[in-house]
């Protein structure tokens, strides 16, 4: 590794391919520490001084003239159409889900379906709402929402009277769909899981039938028999049910 007047850069190009398929071409830089630096047989004379190549400003400016290069032609064009590309989530690519349960019954929504879980909160009743899935509003952080009963609608509440199903229940989730928000109690929260989509095979006779129209598969989680739910369907049946 001599002076850095004395190493000058070939004025060759090279070309070589980026990460992401596209040709791009740089100057050849004499590397020196390939061959009589650290990297090489060490018989460079500037090691004495400098101790390891990347101290010495022969592998800095060379590391400047890389970094400072200008592009080549077509080449931001090229990376332009490239990062515009739609892409397309890899086959057997995993999803997120939360599963909870609902009385006995274990379940899961996809994560960006559920915007948070937090403690259950006083629900108050919303006059001649009494019947149907709505138990009335919850105060979550100064925001009034809906709060729905899952159970109810997937025919799992067994009966209980809306006093029960308010007080019962000891987590409150929030659900976020096409810009509304609504809150419903589940008995527990088990937490985020990540599964393949084939993984949720075709849904046996369940306890309740309601949940077969949201169901999209069975899945197995730690010993647990999980639904796998649709947000779609079962939004559109809630937003009906708050008309």
């Amino acid at each position: 590794m001599s002076d850095p007047d004395t190493n000058a850069l070939a004025p060759r190009s090279t070309e070589r391919q980026t990460s992401a398929g596209l040709p791009a071409t740089t100057e050849a830089i004499f590397d020196c520490w390939n061959k009589t630096g650290v990297e090489g047989d060490g018989t460079c004379s500037e090691l004495q001084e400098y101790v390891h190549c990347r101290n010495c400003p022969v592998y800095s400016n060379a590391g400047l003239q890389f970094l400072n290069r200008a592009l080549p032609p077509g080449y931001r064009q090229e990376w332009t159409e490239y990062l515009a590309e739609k892409k397309k989530p890899e086959a057997g690519s995993r999803i997120s889900v939360v599963i909870f349960r609902l009385g006995s019954e274990w379940l899961a929504l996809p994560t960006h379906a559920l915007q948070e879980v937090t403690e259950q909160r006083p629900i108050h009743s919303i006059p001649h709402r009494r019947r149907g899935v709505v138990l009335g509003l919850v105060n979550v952080r100064g925001e009034l929402l809906v709060c729905v009963s899952l159970a109810r609608l997937l025919g799992l509440d067994h009966g209980a009277s809306p006093e029960e199903l308010r007080s019962y229940y000891g987590r409150l989730l929030i659900l976020m769909w096409d810009g509304a928000r609504l809150a419903f109690p589940a008995d527990e929260v088990h937490g985020i899981h990540r599964l393949h989509p084939e993984d949720a095979t075709h849904p046996p006779m369940m306890t309740a039938q309601a949940a077969l129209t949201f169901t999209r598969g069975v899945f197995s989680c730690q010993q647990k028999m999980v639904g796998l739910l649709d947000p779609e369907p079962l939004f559109s049946i809630l937003n009906r049910s708050l008309a």
